[in-house]
């Protein structure tokens, strides 16, 4: 009883605006002020990435290519692009109900006549055009639905900009994932190589009494070590060309141009970071949030119109007759205006119960909304720590592959010169081998959370020469 009070009271102060819908404000953003690894970007990074295309941030040819055909292949892109057009045609037939749905018509009806003293039949015919049911917003409840689908189409193409970003990214780090698969493979392969000529020099030695079983074993395992990396390698490989034919939509096409090694990868490492009011609310994930808040907050408005008087009109203009050759002659014009005023008076709790689930899909909204820039937040600092730490830890890696490399030789050097053990040896290739792959590895993850940081501050949406 009181929310009818209250929406009665407010009722009255809405002449100039007809409209029942509280007024939006955005909710404050629930995070830190600052990302805590937001390093000053260099002079020349300027743009933020929601204004970088990602034809001008990936260097590479083939990358580029591979892209292009997911944006146009993709089924999950696809499903988003024929989502706005559905979500448009939702907003159009909301916006169609702010007009009259103007009809023409020819009608005629004979029946008995009522007066038996006279008898025979009555006829009527009608010619004109006719207005339904049409309602008056007096209280704001068609266009409150009309603002909500509209809100809901914007959704719908922040989300179609949401699964492109996503794919860009896919698309990309899965490249280079198959990228550093080559590498690895080539890593195990010239390992494979030099522990099979280390395991024949190890029988030939123990054949002869110069070598224990010992050494023979472990040259032994190494080898088998070697051949069992080398099967995971090639099948890791083939795991993540399927998943790159996935996301392209069609399979790898024989004629891409060369790519570049994960080491060559001609990205920006020092995308501005901004401040996280400006990030959050340029991604276009959390602009969905915020339309699909403003279409819960339009809802409300349309539910408490649902407490008040809803005044439809109906009316006809044209010709009427009883006879139909005298349809069209002068003298046959006819109209009728027929306005209606419903006020429900009892529902059993109908129209509190929506208002009460308009409320509650708001306040949803607003938790998810929150909840979306909370995410946002938490992606971007991750990419952020990445990207402050991957550097050094590239560094020291290849660092130690050359540190191993070089104990190896010198240990193949004592070891022929009688000054080591063959287990020297073995040992030093078992560790340049897990360097060298760790490398491989590191390489790519740097590479891969440049990428990842383009997409978590909004880059990738936008194509070349696309207007914002």
């Amino acid at each position: 009883m009181n929310e009818r009070i209250g929406v009665a009271l407010s009722a009255a102060l809405l002449a100039a605006c007809g409209s029942l819908t509280p007024r939006y404000d955005r909710p404050a953003a629930p995070v830190a002020a600052a990302f805590a690894d937001a390093a000053p970007a260099a002079a020349g990074a300027a743009q933020p990435a929601d204004a970088i295309e990602w034809q001008s941030y990936f260097g590479d040819e083939r990358l580029k290519r591979l892209i292009t055909l997911a944006v146009a292949n993709n089924r999950d892109l696809r499903v988003a692009v024929l989502a706005i057009e559905q979500a448009r045609a939702q907003f159009d037939i909301r916006r169609a109900d702010v007009w009259p749905t103007v009809s023409a018509g020819v009608s005629g009806t004979r029946q008995p006549n009522t007066n038996r003293s006279v008898g025979g039949t009555t006829s009527l015919y009608s010619a004109g055009f006719a207005v339904t049911s049409y309602e008056l917003d007096l209280f704001g409840r068609v266009h409150s639905l009309s603002q909500a689908a509209l809100a809901q189409l914007l959704a719908t193409e922040e989300a179609r900009k949401t699964v492109q970003i996503g794919l860009i990214a896919a698309v990309a780090n899965t490249y280079l994932a198959l990228m550093a698969d080559d590498e690895l493979l080539a890593v195990t392969r010239q390992t494979l190589a030099t522990r099979e000529e280390s395991m024949k020099l190890t029988q030939l030695k123990f054949d002869n009494g110069a070598s224990s079983e010992l050494d023979l074993r472990l040259a032994e395992s190494l080898l088998e070590g070697a051949r069992v990396a080398l099967a995971q390698q090639t099948r890791q490989r083939a795991l993540d060309e399927n998943a790159l034919v996935l996301l392209l939509g069609q399979p790898l096409p024989s004629d891409l141009p060369a790519g570049l090694s994960v080491s060559s990868q001609q990205l920006m490492p020092d995308l501005p970071a901004g401040v996280p009011s400006d990030v959050l609310t340029r991604r276009p994930d959390v602009r969905a949030a915020e339309q699909q808040l403003i279409a819960a907050n339009a809802n409300i408005g349309a539910a408490r119109a649902a407490f008040f008087p809803r005044i439809t009109l109906t009316g006809s203009v044209g010709t009427a007759s009883s006879e139909l050759s005298g349809l069209f002659k002068s003298g046959s014009f006819a109209w009728t205006f027929a306005p209606q005023a419903l006020l429900t008076v009892f529902d059993a709790g109908r129209n509190q119960a929506n208002l009460d689930v308009a409320k509650v899909s708001r306040d949803i909204a607003v938790a998810q909304y929150e909840h979306a820039i909370q995410t946002a937040f938490r992606e971007v600092s991750d990419s952020l720590a990445g990207r402050a730490t991957l550097g050094e830890q590239v560094r020291a890696q290849l660092a130690q592959a050359r540190a191993e490399e070089t104990r190896l030789r010198l240990a193949d050097l004592r070891y022929r010169n009688g000054a080591a053990s063959a287990l020297d040896v073995l040992d030093a290739q078992r560790s340049l081998f897990a360097a060298q792959q760790a490398a491989v590895q590191v390489q790519a993850l740097q590479v891969q959370n440049l990428v990842t940081l383009y997409k978590v501050l909004g880059g990738g949406w936008k194509d070349a020469g696309a207007s914002r």
